[in-house]
């Protein structure tokens, strides 16, 4: 692969329409971004998600892209009503069943196989420390480590059992901020103990059971870097989450389009700090002359020294193995396979069992502050 090729693998980027239109085809044969991400604005049915999936993939046939969505449940859910949809995650936690969370996630992974999405990004696994956090609530499992841990894990293996990618978020915690990440950069003074106890446990855990990626967070913890927010901090990044905790797997930025990043930094120096503190995969959601003003940032730090050879291939091996994990070998979805699965009886019955047996299970309140979260067509970091 030419530079420009290898620093694409490491972009995942969003984009507005419903097809493949001739300038999306154009930048992206240009630029090879490694992955794309679905928001509501993309998916109408199933046949058009289907038409859509494939021929995006028809643009990269040198390696097949990382296709993603949120898709949570609850409020944090982009595909249309003719899915199986299953209640927030902090439901689930109420009822303290990981064989539910695991045949919640089983189902949401075949139907997106069905359709050619190969990524989820989920779990949620934020402890929700902070009743008063404006984006996490009803997204986590609760507010007890070892309950997210347990049904962080059920959901994993739901996913990736069925050759979906999973990835928790947002490391290292979100769940104590009390500012919203999109409009500003939140600020998590716990101490250091504090973090261990509560925020680090579903991820150490989700890590030590394999979970295939992580998203960082667009959040300040002083006790663990008192300069820099946890996308763009070796501290964070490189030292504990490589180091310390031993994780290997692929690290996805939350959207470097989000206030918490873009007021502080310029798009193109967001993405190569990010990348020189240990991330791998640099997300950007909506806007494509930022996806190329960041490319360009990346190329010029390779060429200029400030991003090693060998660090540009620690990524590149990363995102390849995923790749090679669950996307290979790589087949187009027929819309005869998907309509057979996409909200088929089986998985319908078992979103009418969840109904029927927990409906005495009370739902969680979602405050005003948290409401405009579900507007949000972003990845929640959240996404």
């Amino acid at each position: 692969m030419t530079l420009r090729e290898q620093i694409g693998q490491l972009f995942m980027m969003g984009f507005m329409g419903t097809t493949v239109s001739k300038e999306l085809a154009s930048f992206m044969k240009a630029y090879t971004p490694g992955g794309v991400i679905f928001f509501r604005r993309n998916l109408e049915s199933v046949q058009q998600i289907v038409d859509l999936t494939n021929g995006l993939q028809k643009l990269s046939p040198a390696s097949p892209l990382l296709i993603a969505i949120d898709q949570e449940g609850g409020r944090v859910s982009r595909l249309p009503a003719e899915f199986t949809i299953f209640p927030p995650c902090a439901q689930l936690g109420q009822c303290n069943s990981s064989e539910l969370a695991y045949s919640a996630a089983a189902t949401i992974a075949k139907e997106l196989r069905a359709v050619g999405i190969n990524m989820n990004m989920a779990p949620v696994l934020d402890v929700n420390s902070n009743p008063e956090n404006p984006v996490i609530g009803d997204r986590a499992f609760g507010a007890d480590p070892g309950l997210v841990a347990e049904l962080g894990q059920a959901t994993i293996g739901g996913l990736q059992d069925n050759m979906v990618v999973a990835c928790g978020k947002h490391f290292p915690g979100h769940g104590d901020t009390s500012a919203d990440s999109h409009k500003v950069l939140p600020v998590v003074d716990a101490g250091l103990q504090r973090l261990r106890d509560t925020e680090f446990p579903p991820f150490q855990h989700a890590i030590r059971f394999g979970v295939a990626s992580l998203m960082t967070a667009h959040v300040l913890y002083r006790a663990l870097d008192p300069d820099a927010p946890a996308t763009l901090s070796s501290a964070v990044i490189q030292r504990l989450l490589r180091e310390e905790f031993r994780y290997d797997g692929v690290v996805f930025t939350d959207d470097l389009e989000m206030h918490a990043i873009i007021d502080h930094d310029g798009i193109g120096e967001a993405a190569v700090r990010s990348f020189v503190a240990g991330c791998d995969v640099l997300l950007i959601c909506k806007d494509q002359d930022r996806v190329q003003t960041a490319m360009q940032a990346m190329e010029r730090a390779v060429r200029d020294g400030r991003i090693t050879q060998e660090r540009l291939q620690q990524s590149l091996v990363r995102v390849a193995r995923l790749k090679s994990r669950y996307l290979l070998p790589y087949k187009p979805v027929t819309i005869s396979d998907a309509r057979l699965v996409v909200g088929c009886r089986t998985h319908r019955m078992l979103l009418d069992s969840w109904h029927k047996t927990y409906a005495r299970v009370p739902a969680p309140k979602v405050s005003e502050n948290m409401q405009s979260v579900a507007a949000l067509d972003s990845p929640v970091a959240h996404v």
